[in-house]
């Protein structure tokens, strides 16, 4: 016997109906000679690393739907870009209710979170995105909501585990969950304004078993000026039958908008641990303790161009 739920919903094209679009194109020049190009040469390349085309739709009983295209790096086997779907949802929020329901491909707690305070993704993705500890979007069934003008606000939900690129995977679930409050207000009323303390946790398995578990704790100050931040992660990975392997990374950002100004700054200190464990006698990625520094100047050359040097 089985359980099946199944859904469906319909996209409609009139006044609650949005479409954007997002593109990150690129200008890379590396200040190194690479051994491995022919000839030895620095890097020096235009490219487009991302673009994301959204539908939403909104009708009248609180029911949305969002769909988002998402273009992201070249395919090994073609080297051609290529699109796939990122967050394909239907959402639900009551009238009168702080709570929205939301069923399908859809944004995990965290990743867009913390993205949406950073406000510099056309650089990089955040920490915890980058390295691959969790990915912007699963497969899954959750629920989030705000209080007292974002004051709080929260998001859960239970996950396939496996990311919106990846197979379903086995029968085990992730479950996540994040809560942010804000312990002073600054002049951003935002659900990522003010002194916050933000906490996210997720506990799940690999496909086949083993562990899958992220701590998370986020301390930040934002206002329309400027923001300050500090992430603070431990992580715990394992494959069926093998040790855990215990991991951290801190994540250190501040960004500075000049007021009247299209002037922006951002500065960014990573350390990264992926296993604590190890203190291996010779320095690889895998296994050694990495620090990464990322400073820019940004001109937003009109509402929806910005450009960034960093």
């Amino acid at each position: 016997g089985a359980l099946v739920v199944l859904g469906s919903t319909a996209f409609s094209v009139g006044a609650q109906t949005t479409f954007d679009g997002l593109v990150y194109a690129n200008y890379h020049l590396g200040l190194t000679r690479d051994s491995s190009l022919t000839p030895a040469s620095q890097p020096n390349n235009f490219d487009v690393n991302r673009v994301h085309l959204t539908w939403r739709n909104l009708s009248d009983n609180g029911v949305s739907v969002r769909l988002t295209l998402d273009m992201d790096g070249r395919s090994a086997a073609s080297n051609q870009l290529s699109m796939r779907v990122k967050f394909a949802h239907v959402s639900w929020n009551p009238k009168g209710s702080a709570l929205k329901w939301k069923f399908g491909q859809q944004p995990v707690p965290i990743v867009g979170f913390i993205e949406d305070m950073y406000g510099y993704r056309m650089q990089g993705p955040v920490a915890i995105d980058g390295y691959r500890y969790q990915a912007a979007g699963d497969f899954g069934f959750a629920v989030e909501g705000g209080y007292r003008a974002e004051g709080l606000n929260f998001a859960a939900g239970v996950f396939n585990g496996e990311n919106f690129f990846g197979a379903p995977g086995d029968h085990r679930k992730d479950v996540a969950a994040r809560v942010s409050l804000r312990l002073k207000g600054t002049d951003d009323s935002s659900k990522t304004g003010g002194l916050r303390l933000t906490g996210y946790a997720s506990v799940g398995a690999p496909t086949d078993g083993g562990s899958r578990h992220r701590a998370l704790l986020l301390l930040s100050y934002a206002t329309k000026r400027y923001t300050i931040a500090g992430e603070f992660a431990g992580t715990t990975d394992s494959t069926a039958g093998s040790a855990n392997m215990p991991g951290t990374f801190v994540s250190l950002w501040g960004t500075y908008q000049k007021p009247d100004s299209p002037w922006g700054f951002m500065a960014r200190l990573d350390r990264l641990d992926r296993n604590t464990d190890l203190s291996p006698a010779v320095a690889t990625l895998a296994s050694s303790v990495q620090t990464r520094v990322i400073t820019g100047v940004s001109y937003r050359m009109a509402k929806a161009l910005r450009v960034l040097v960093d």
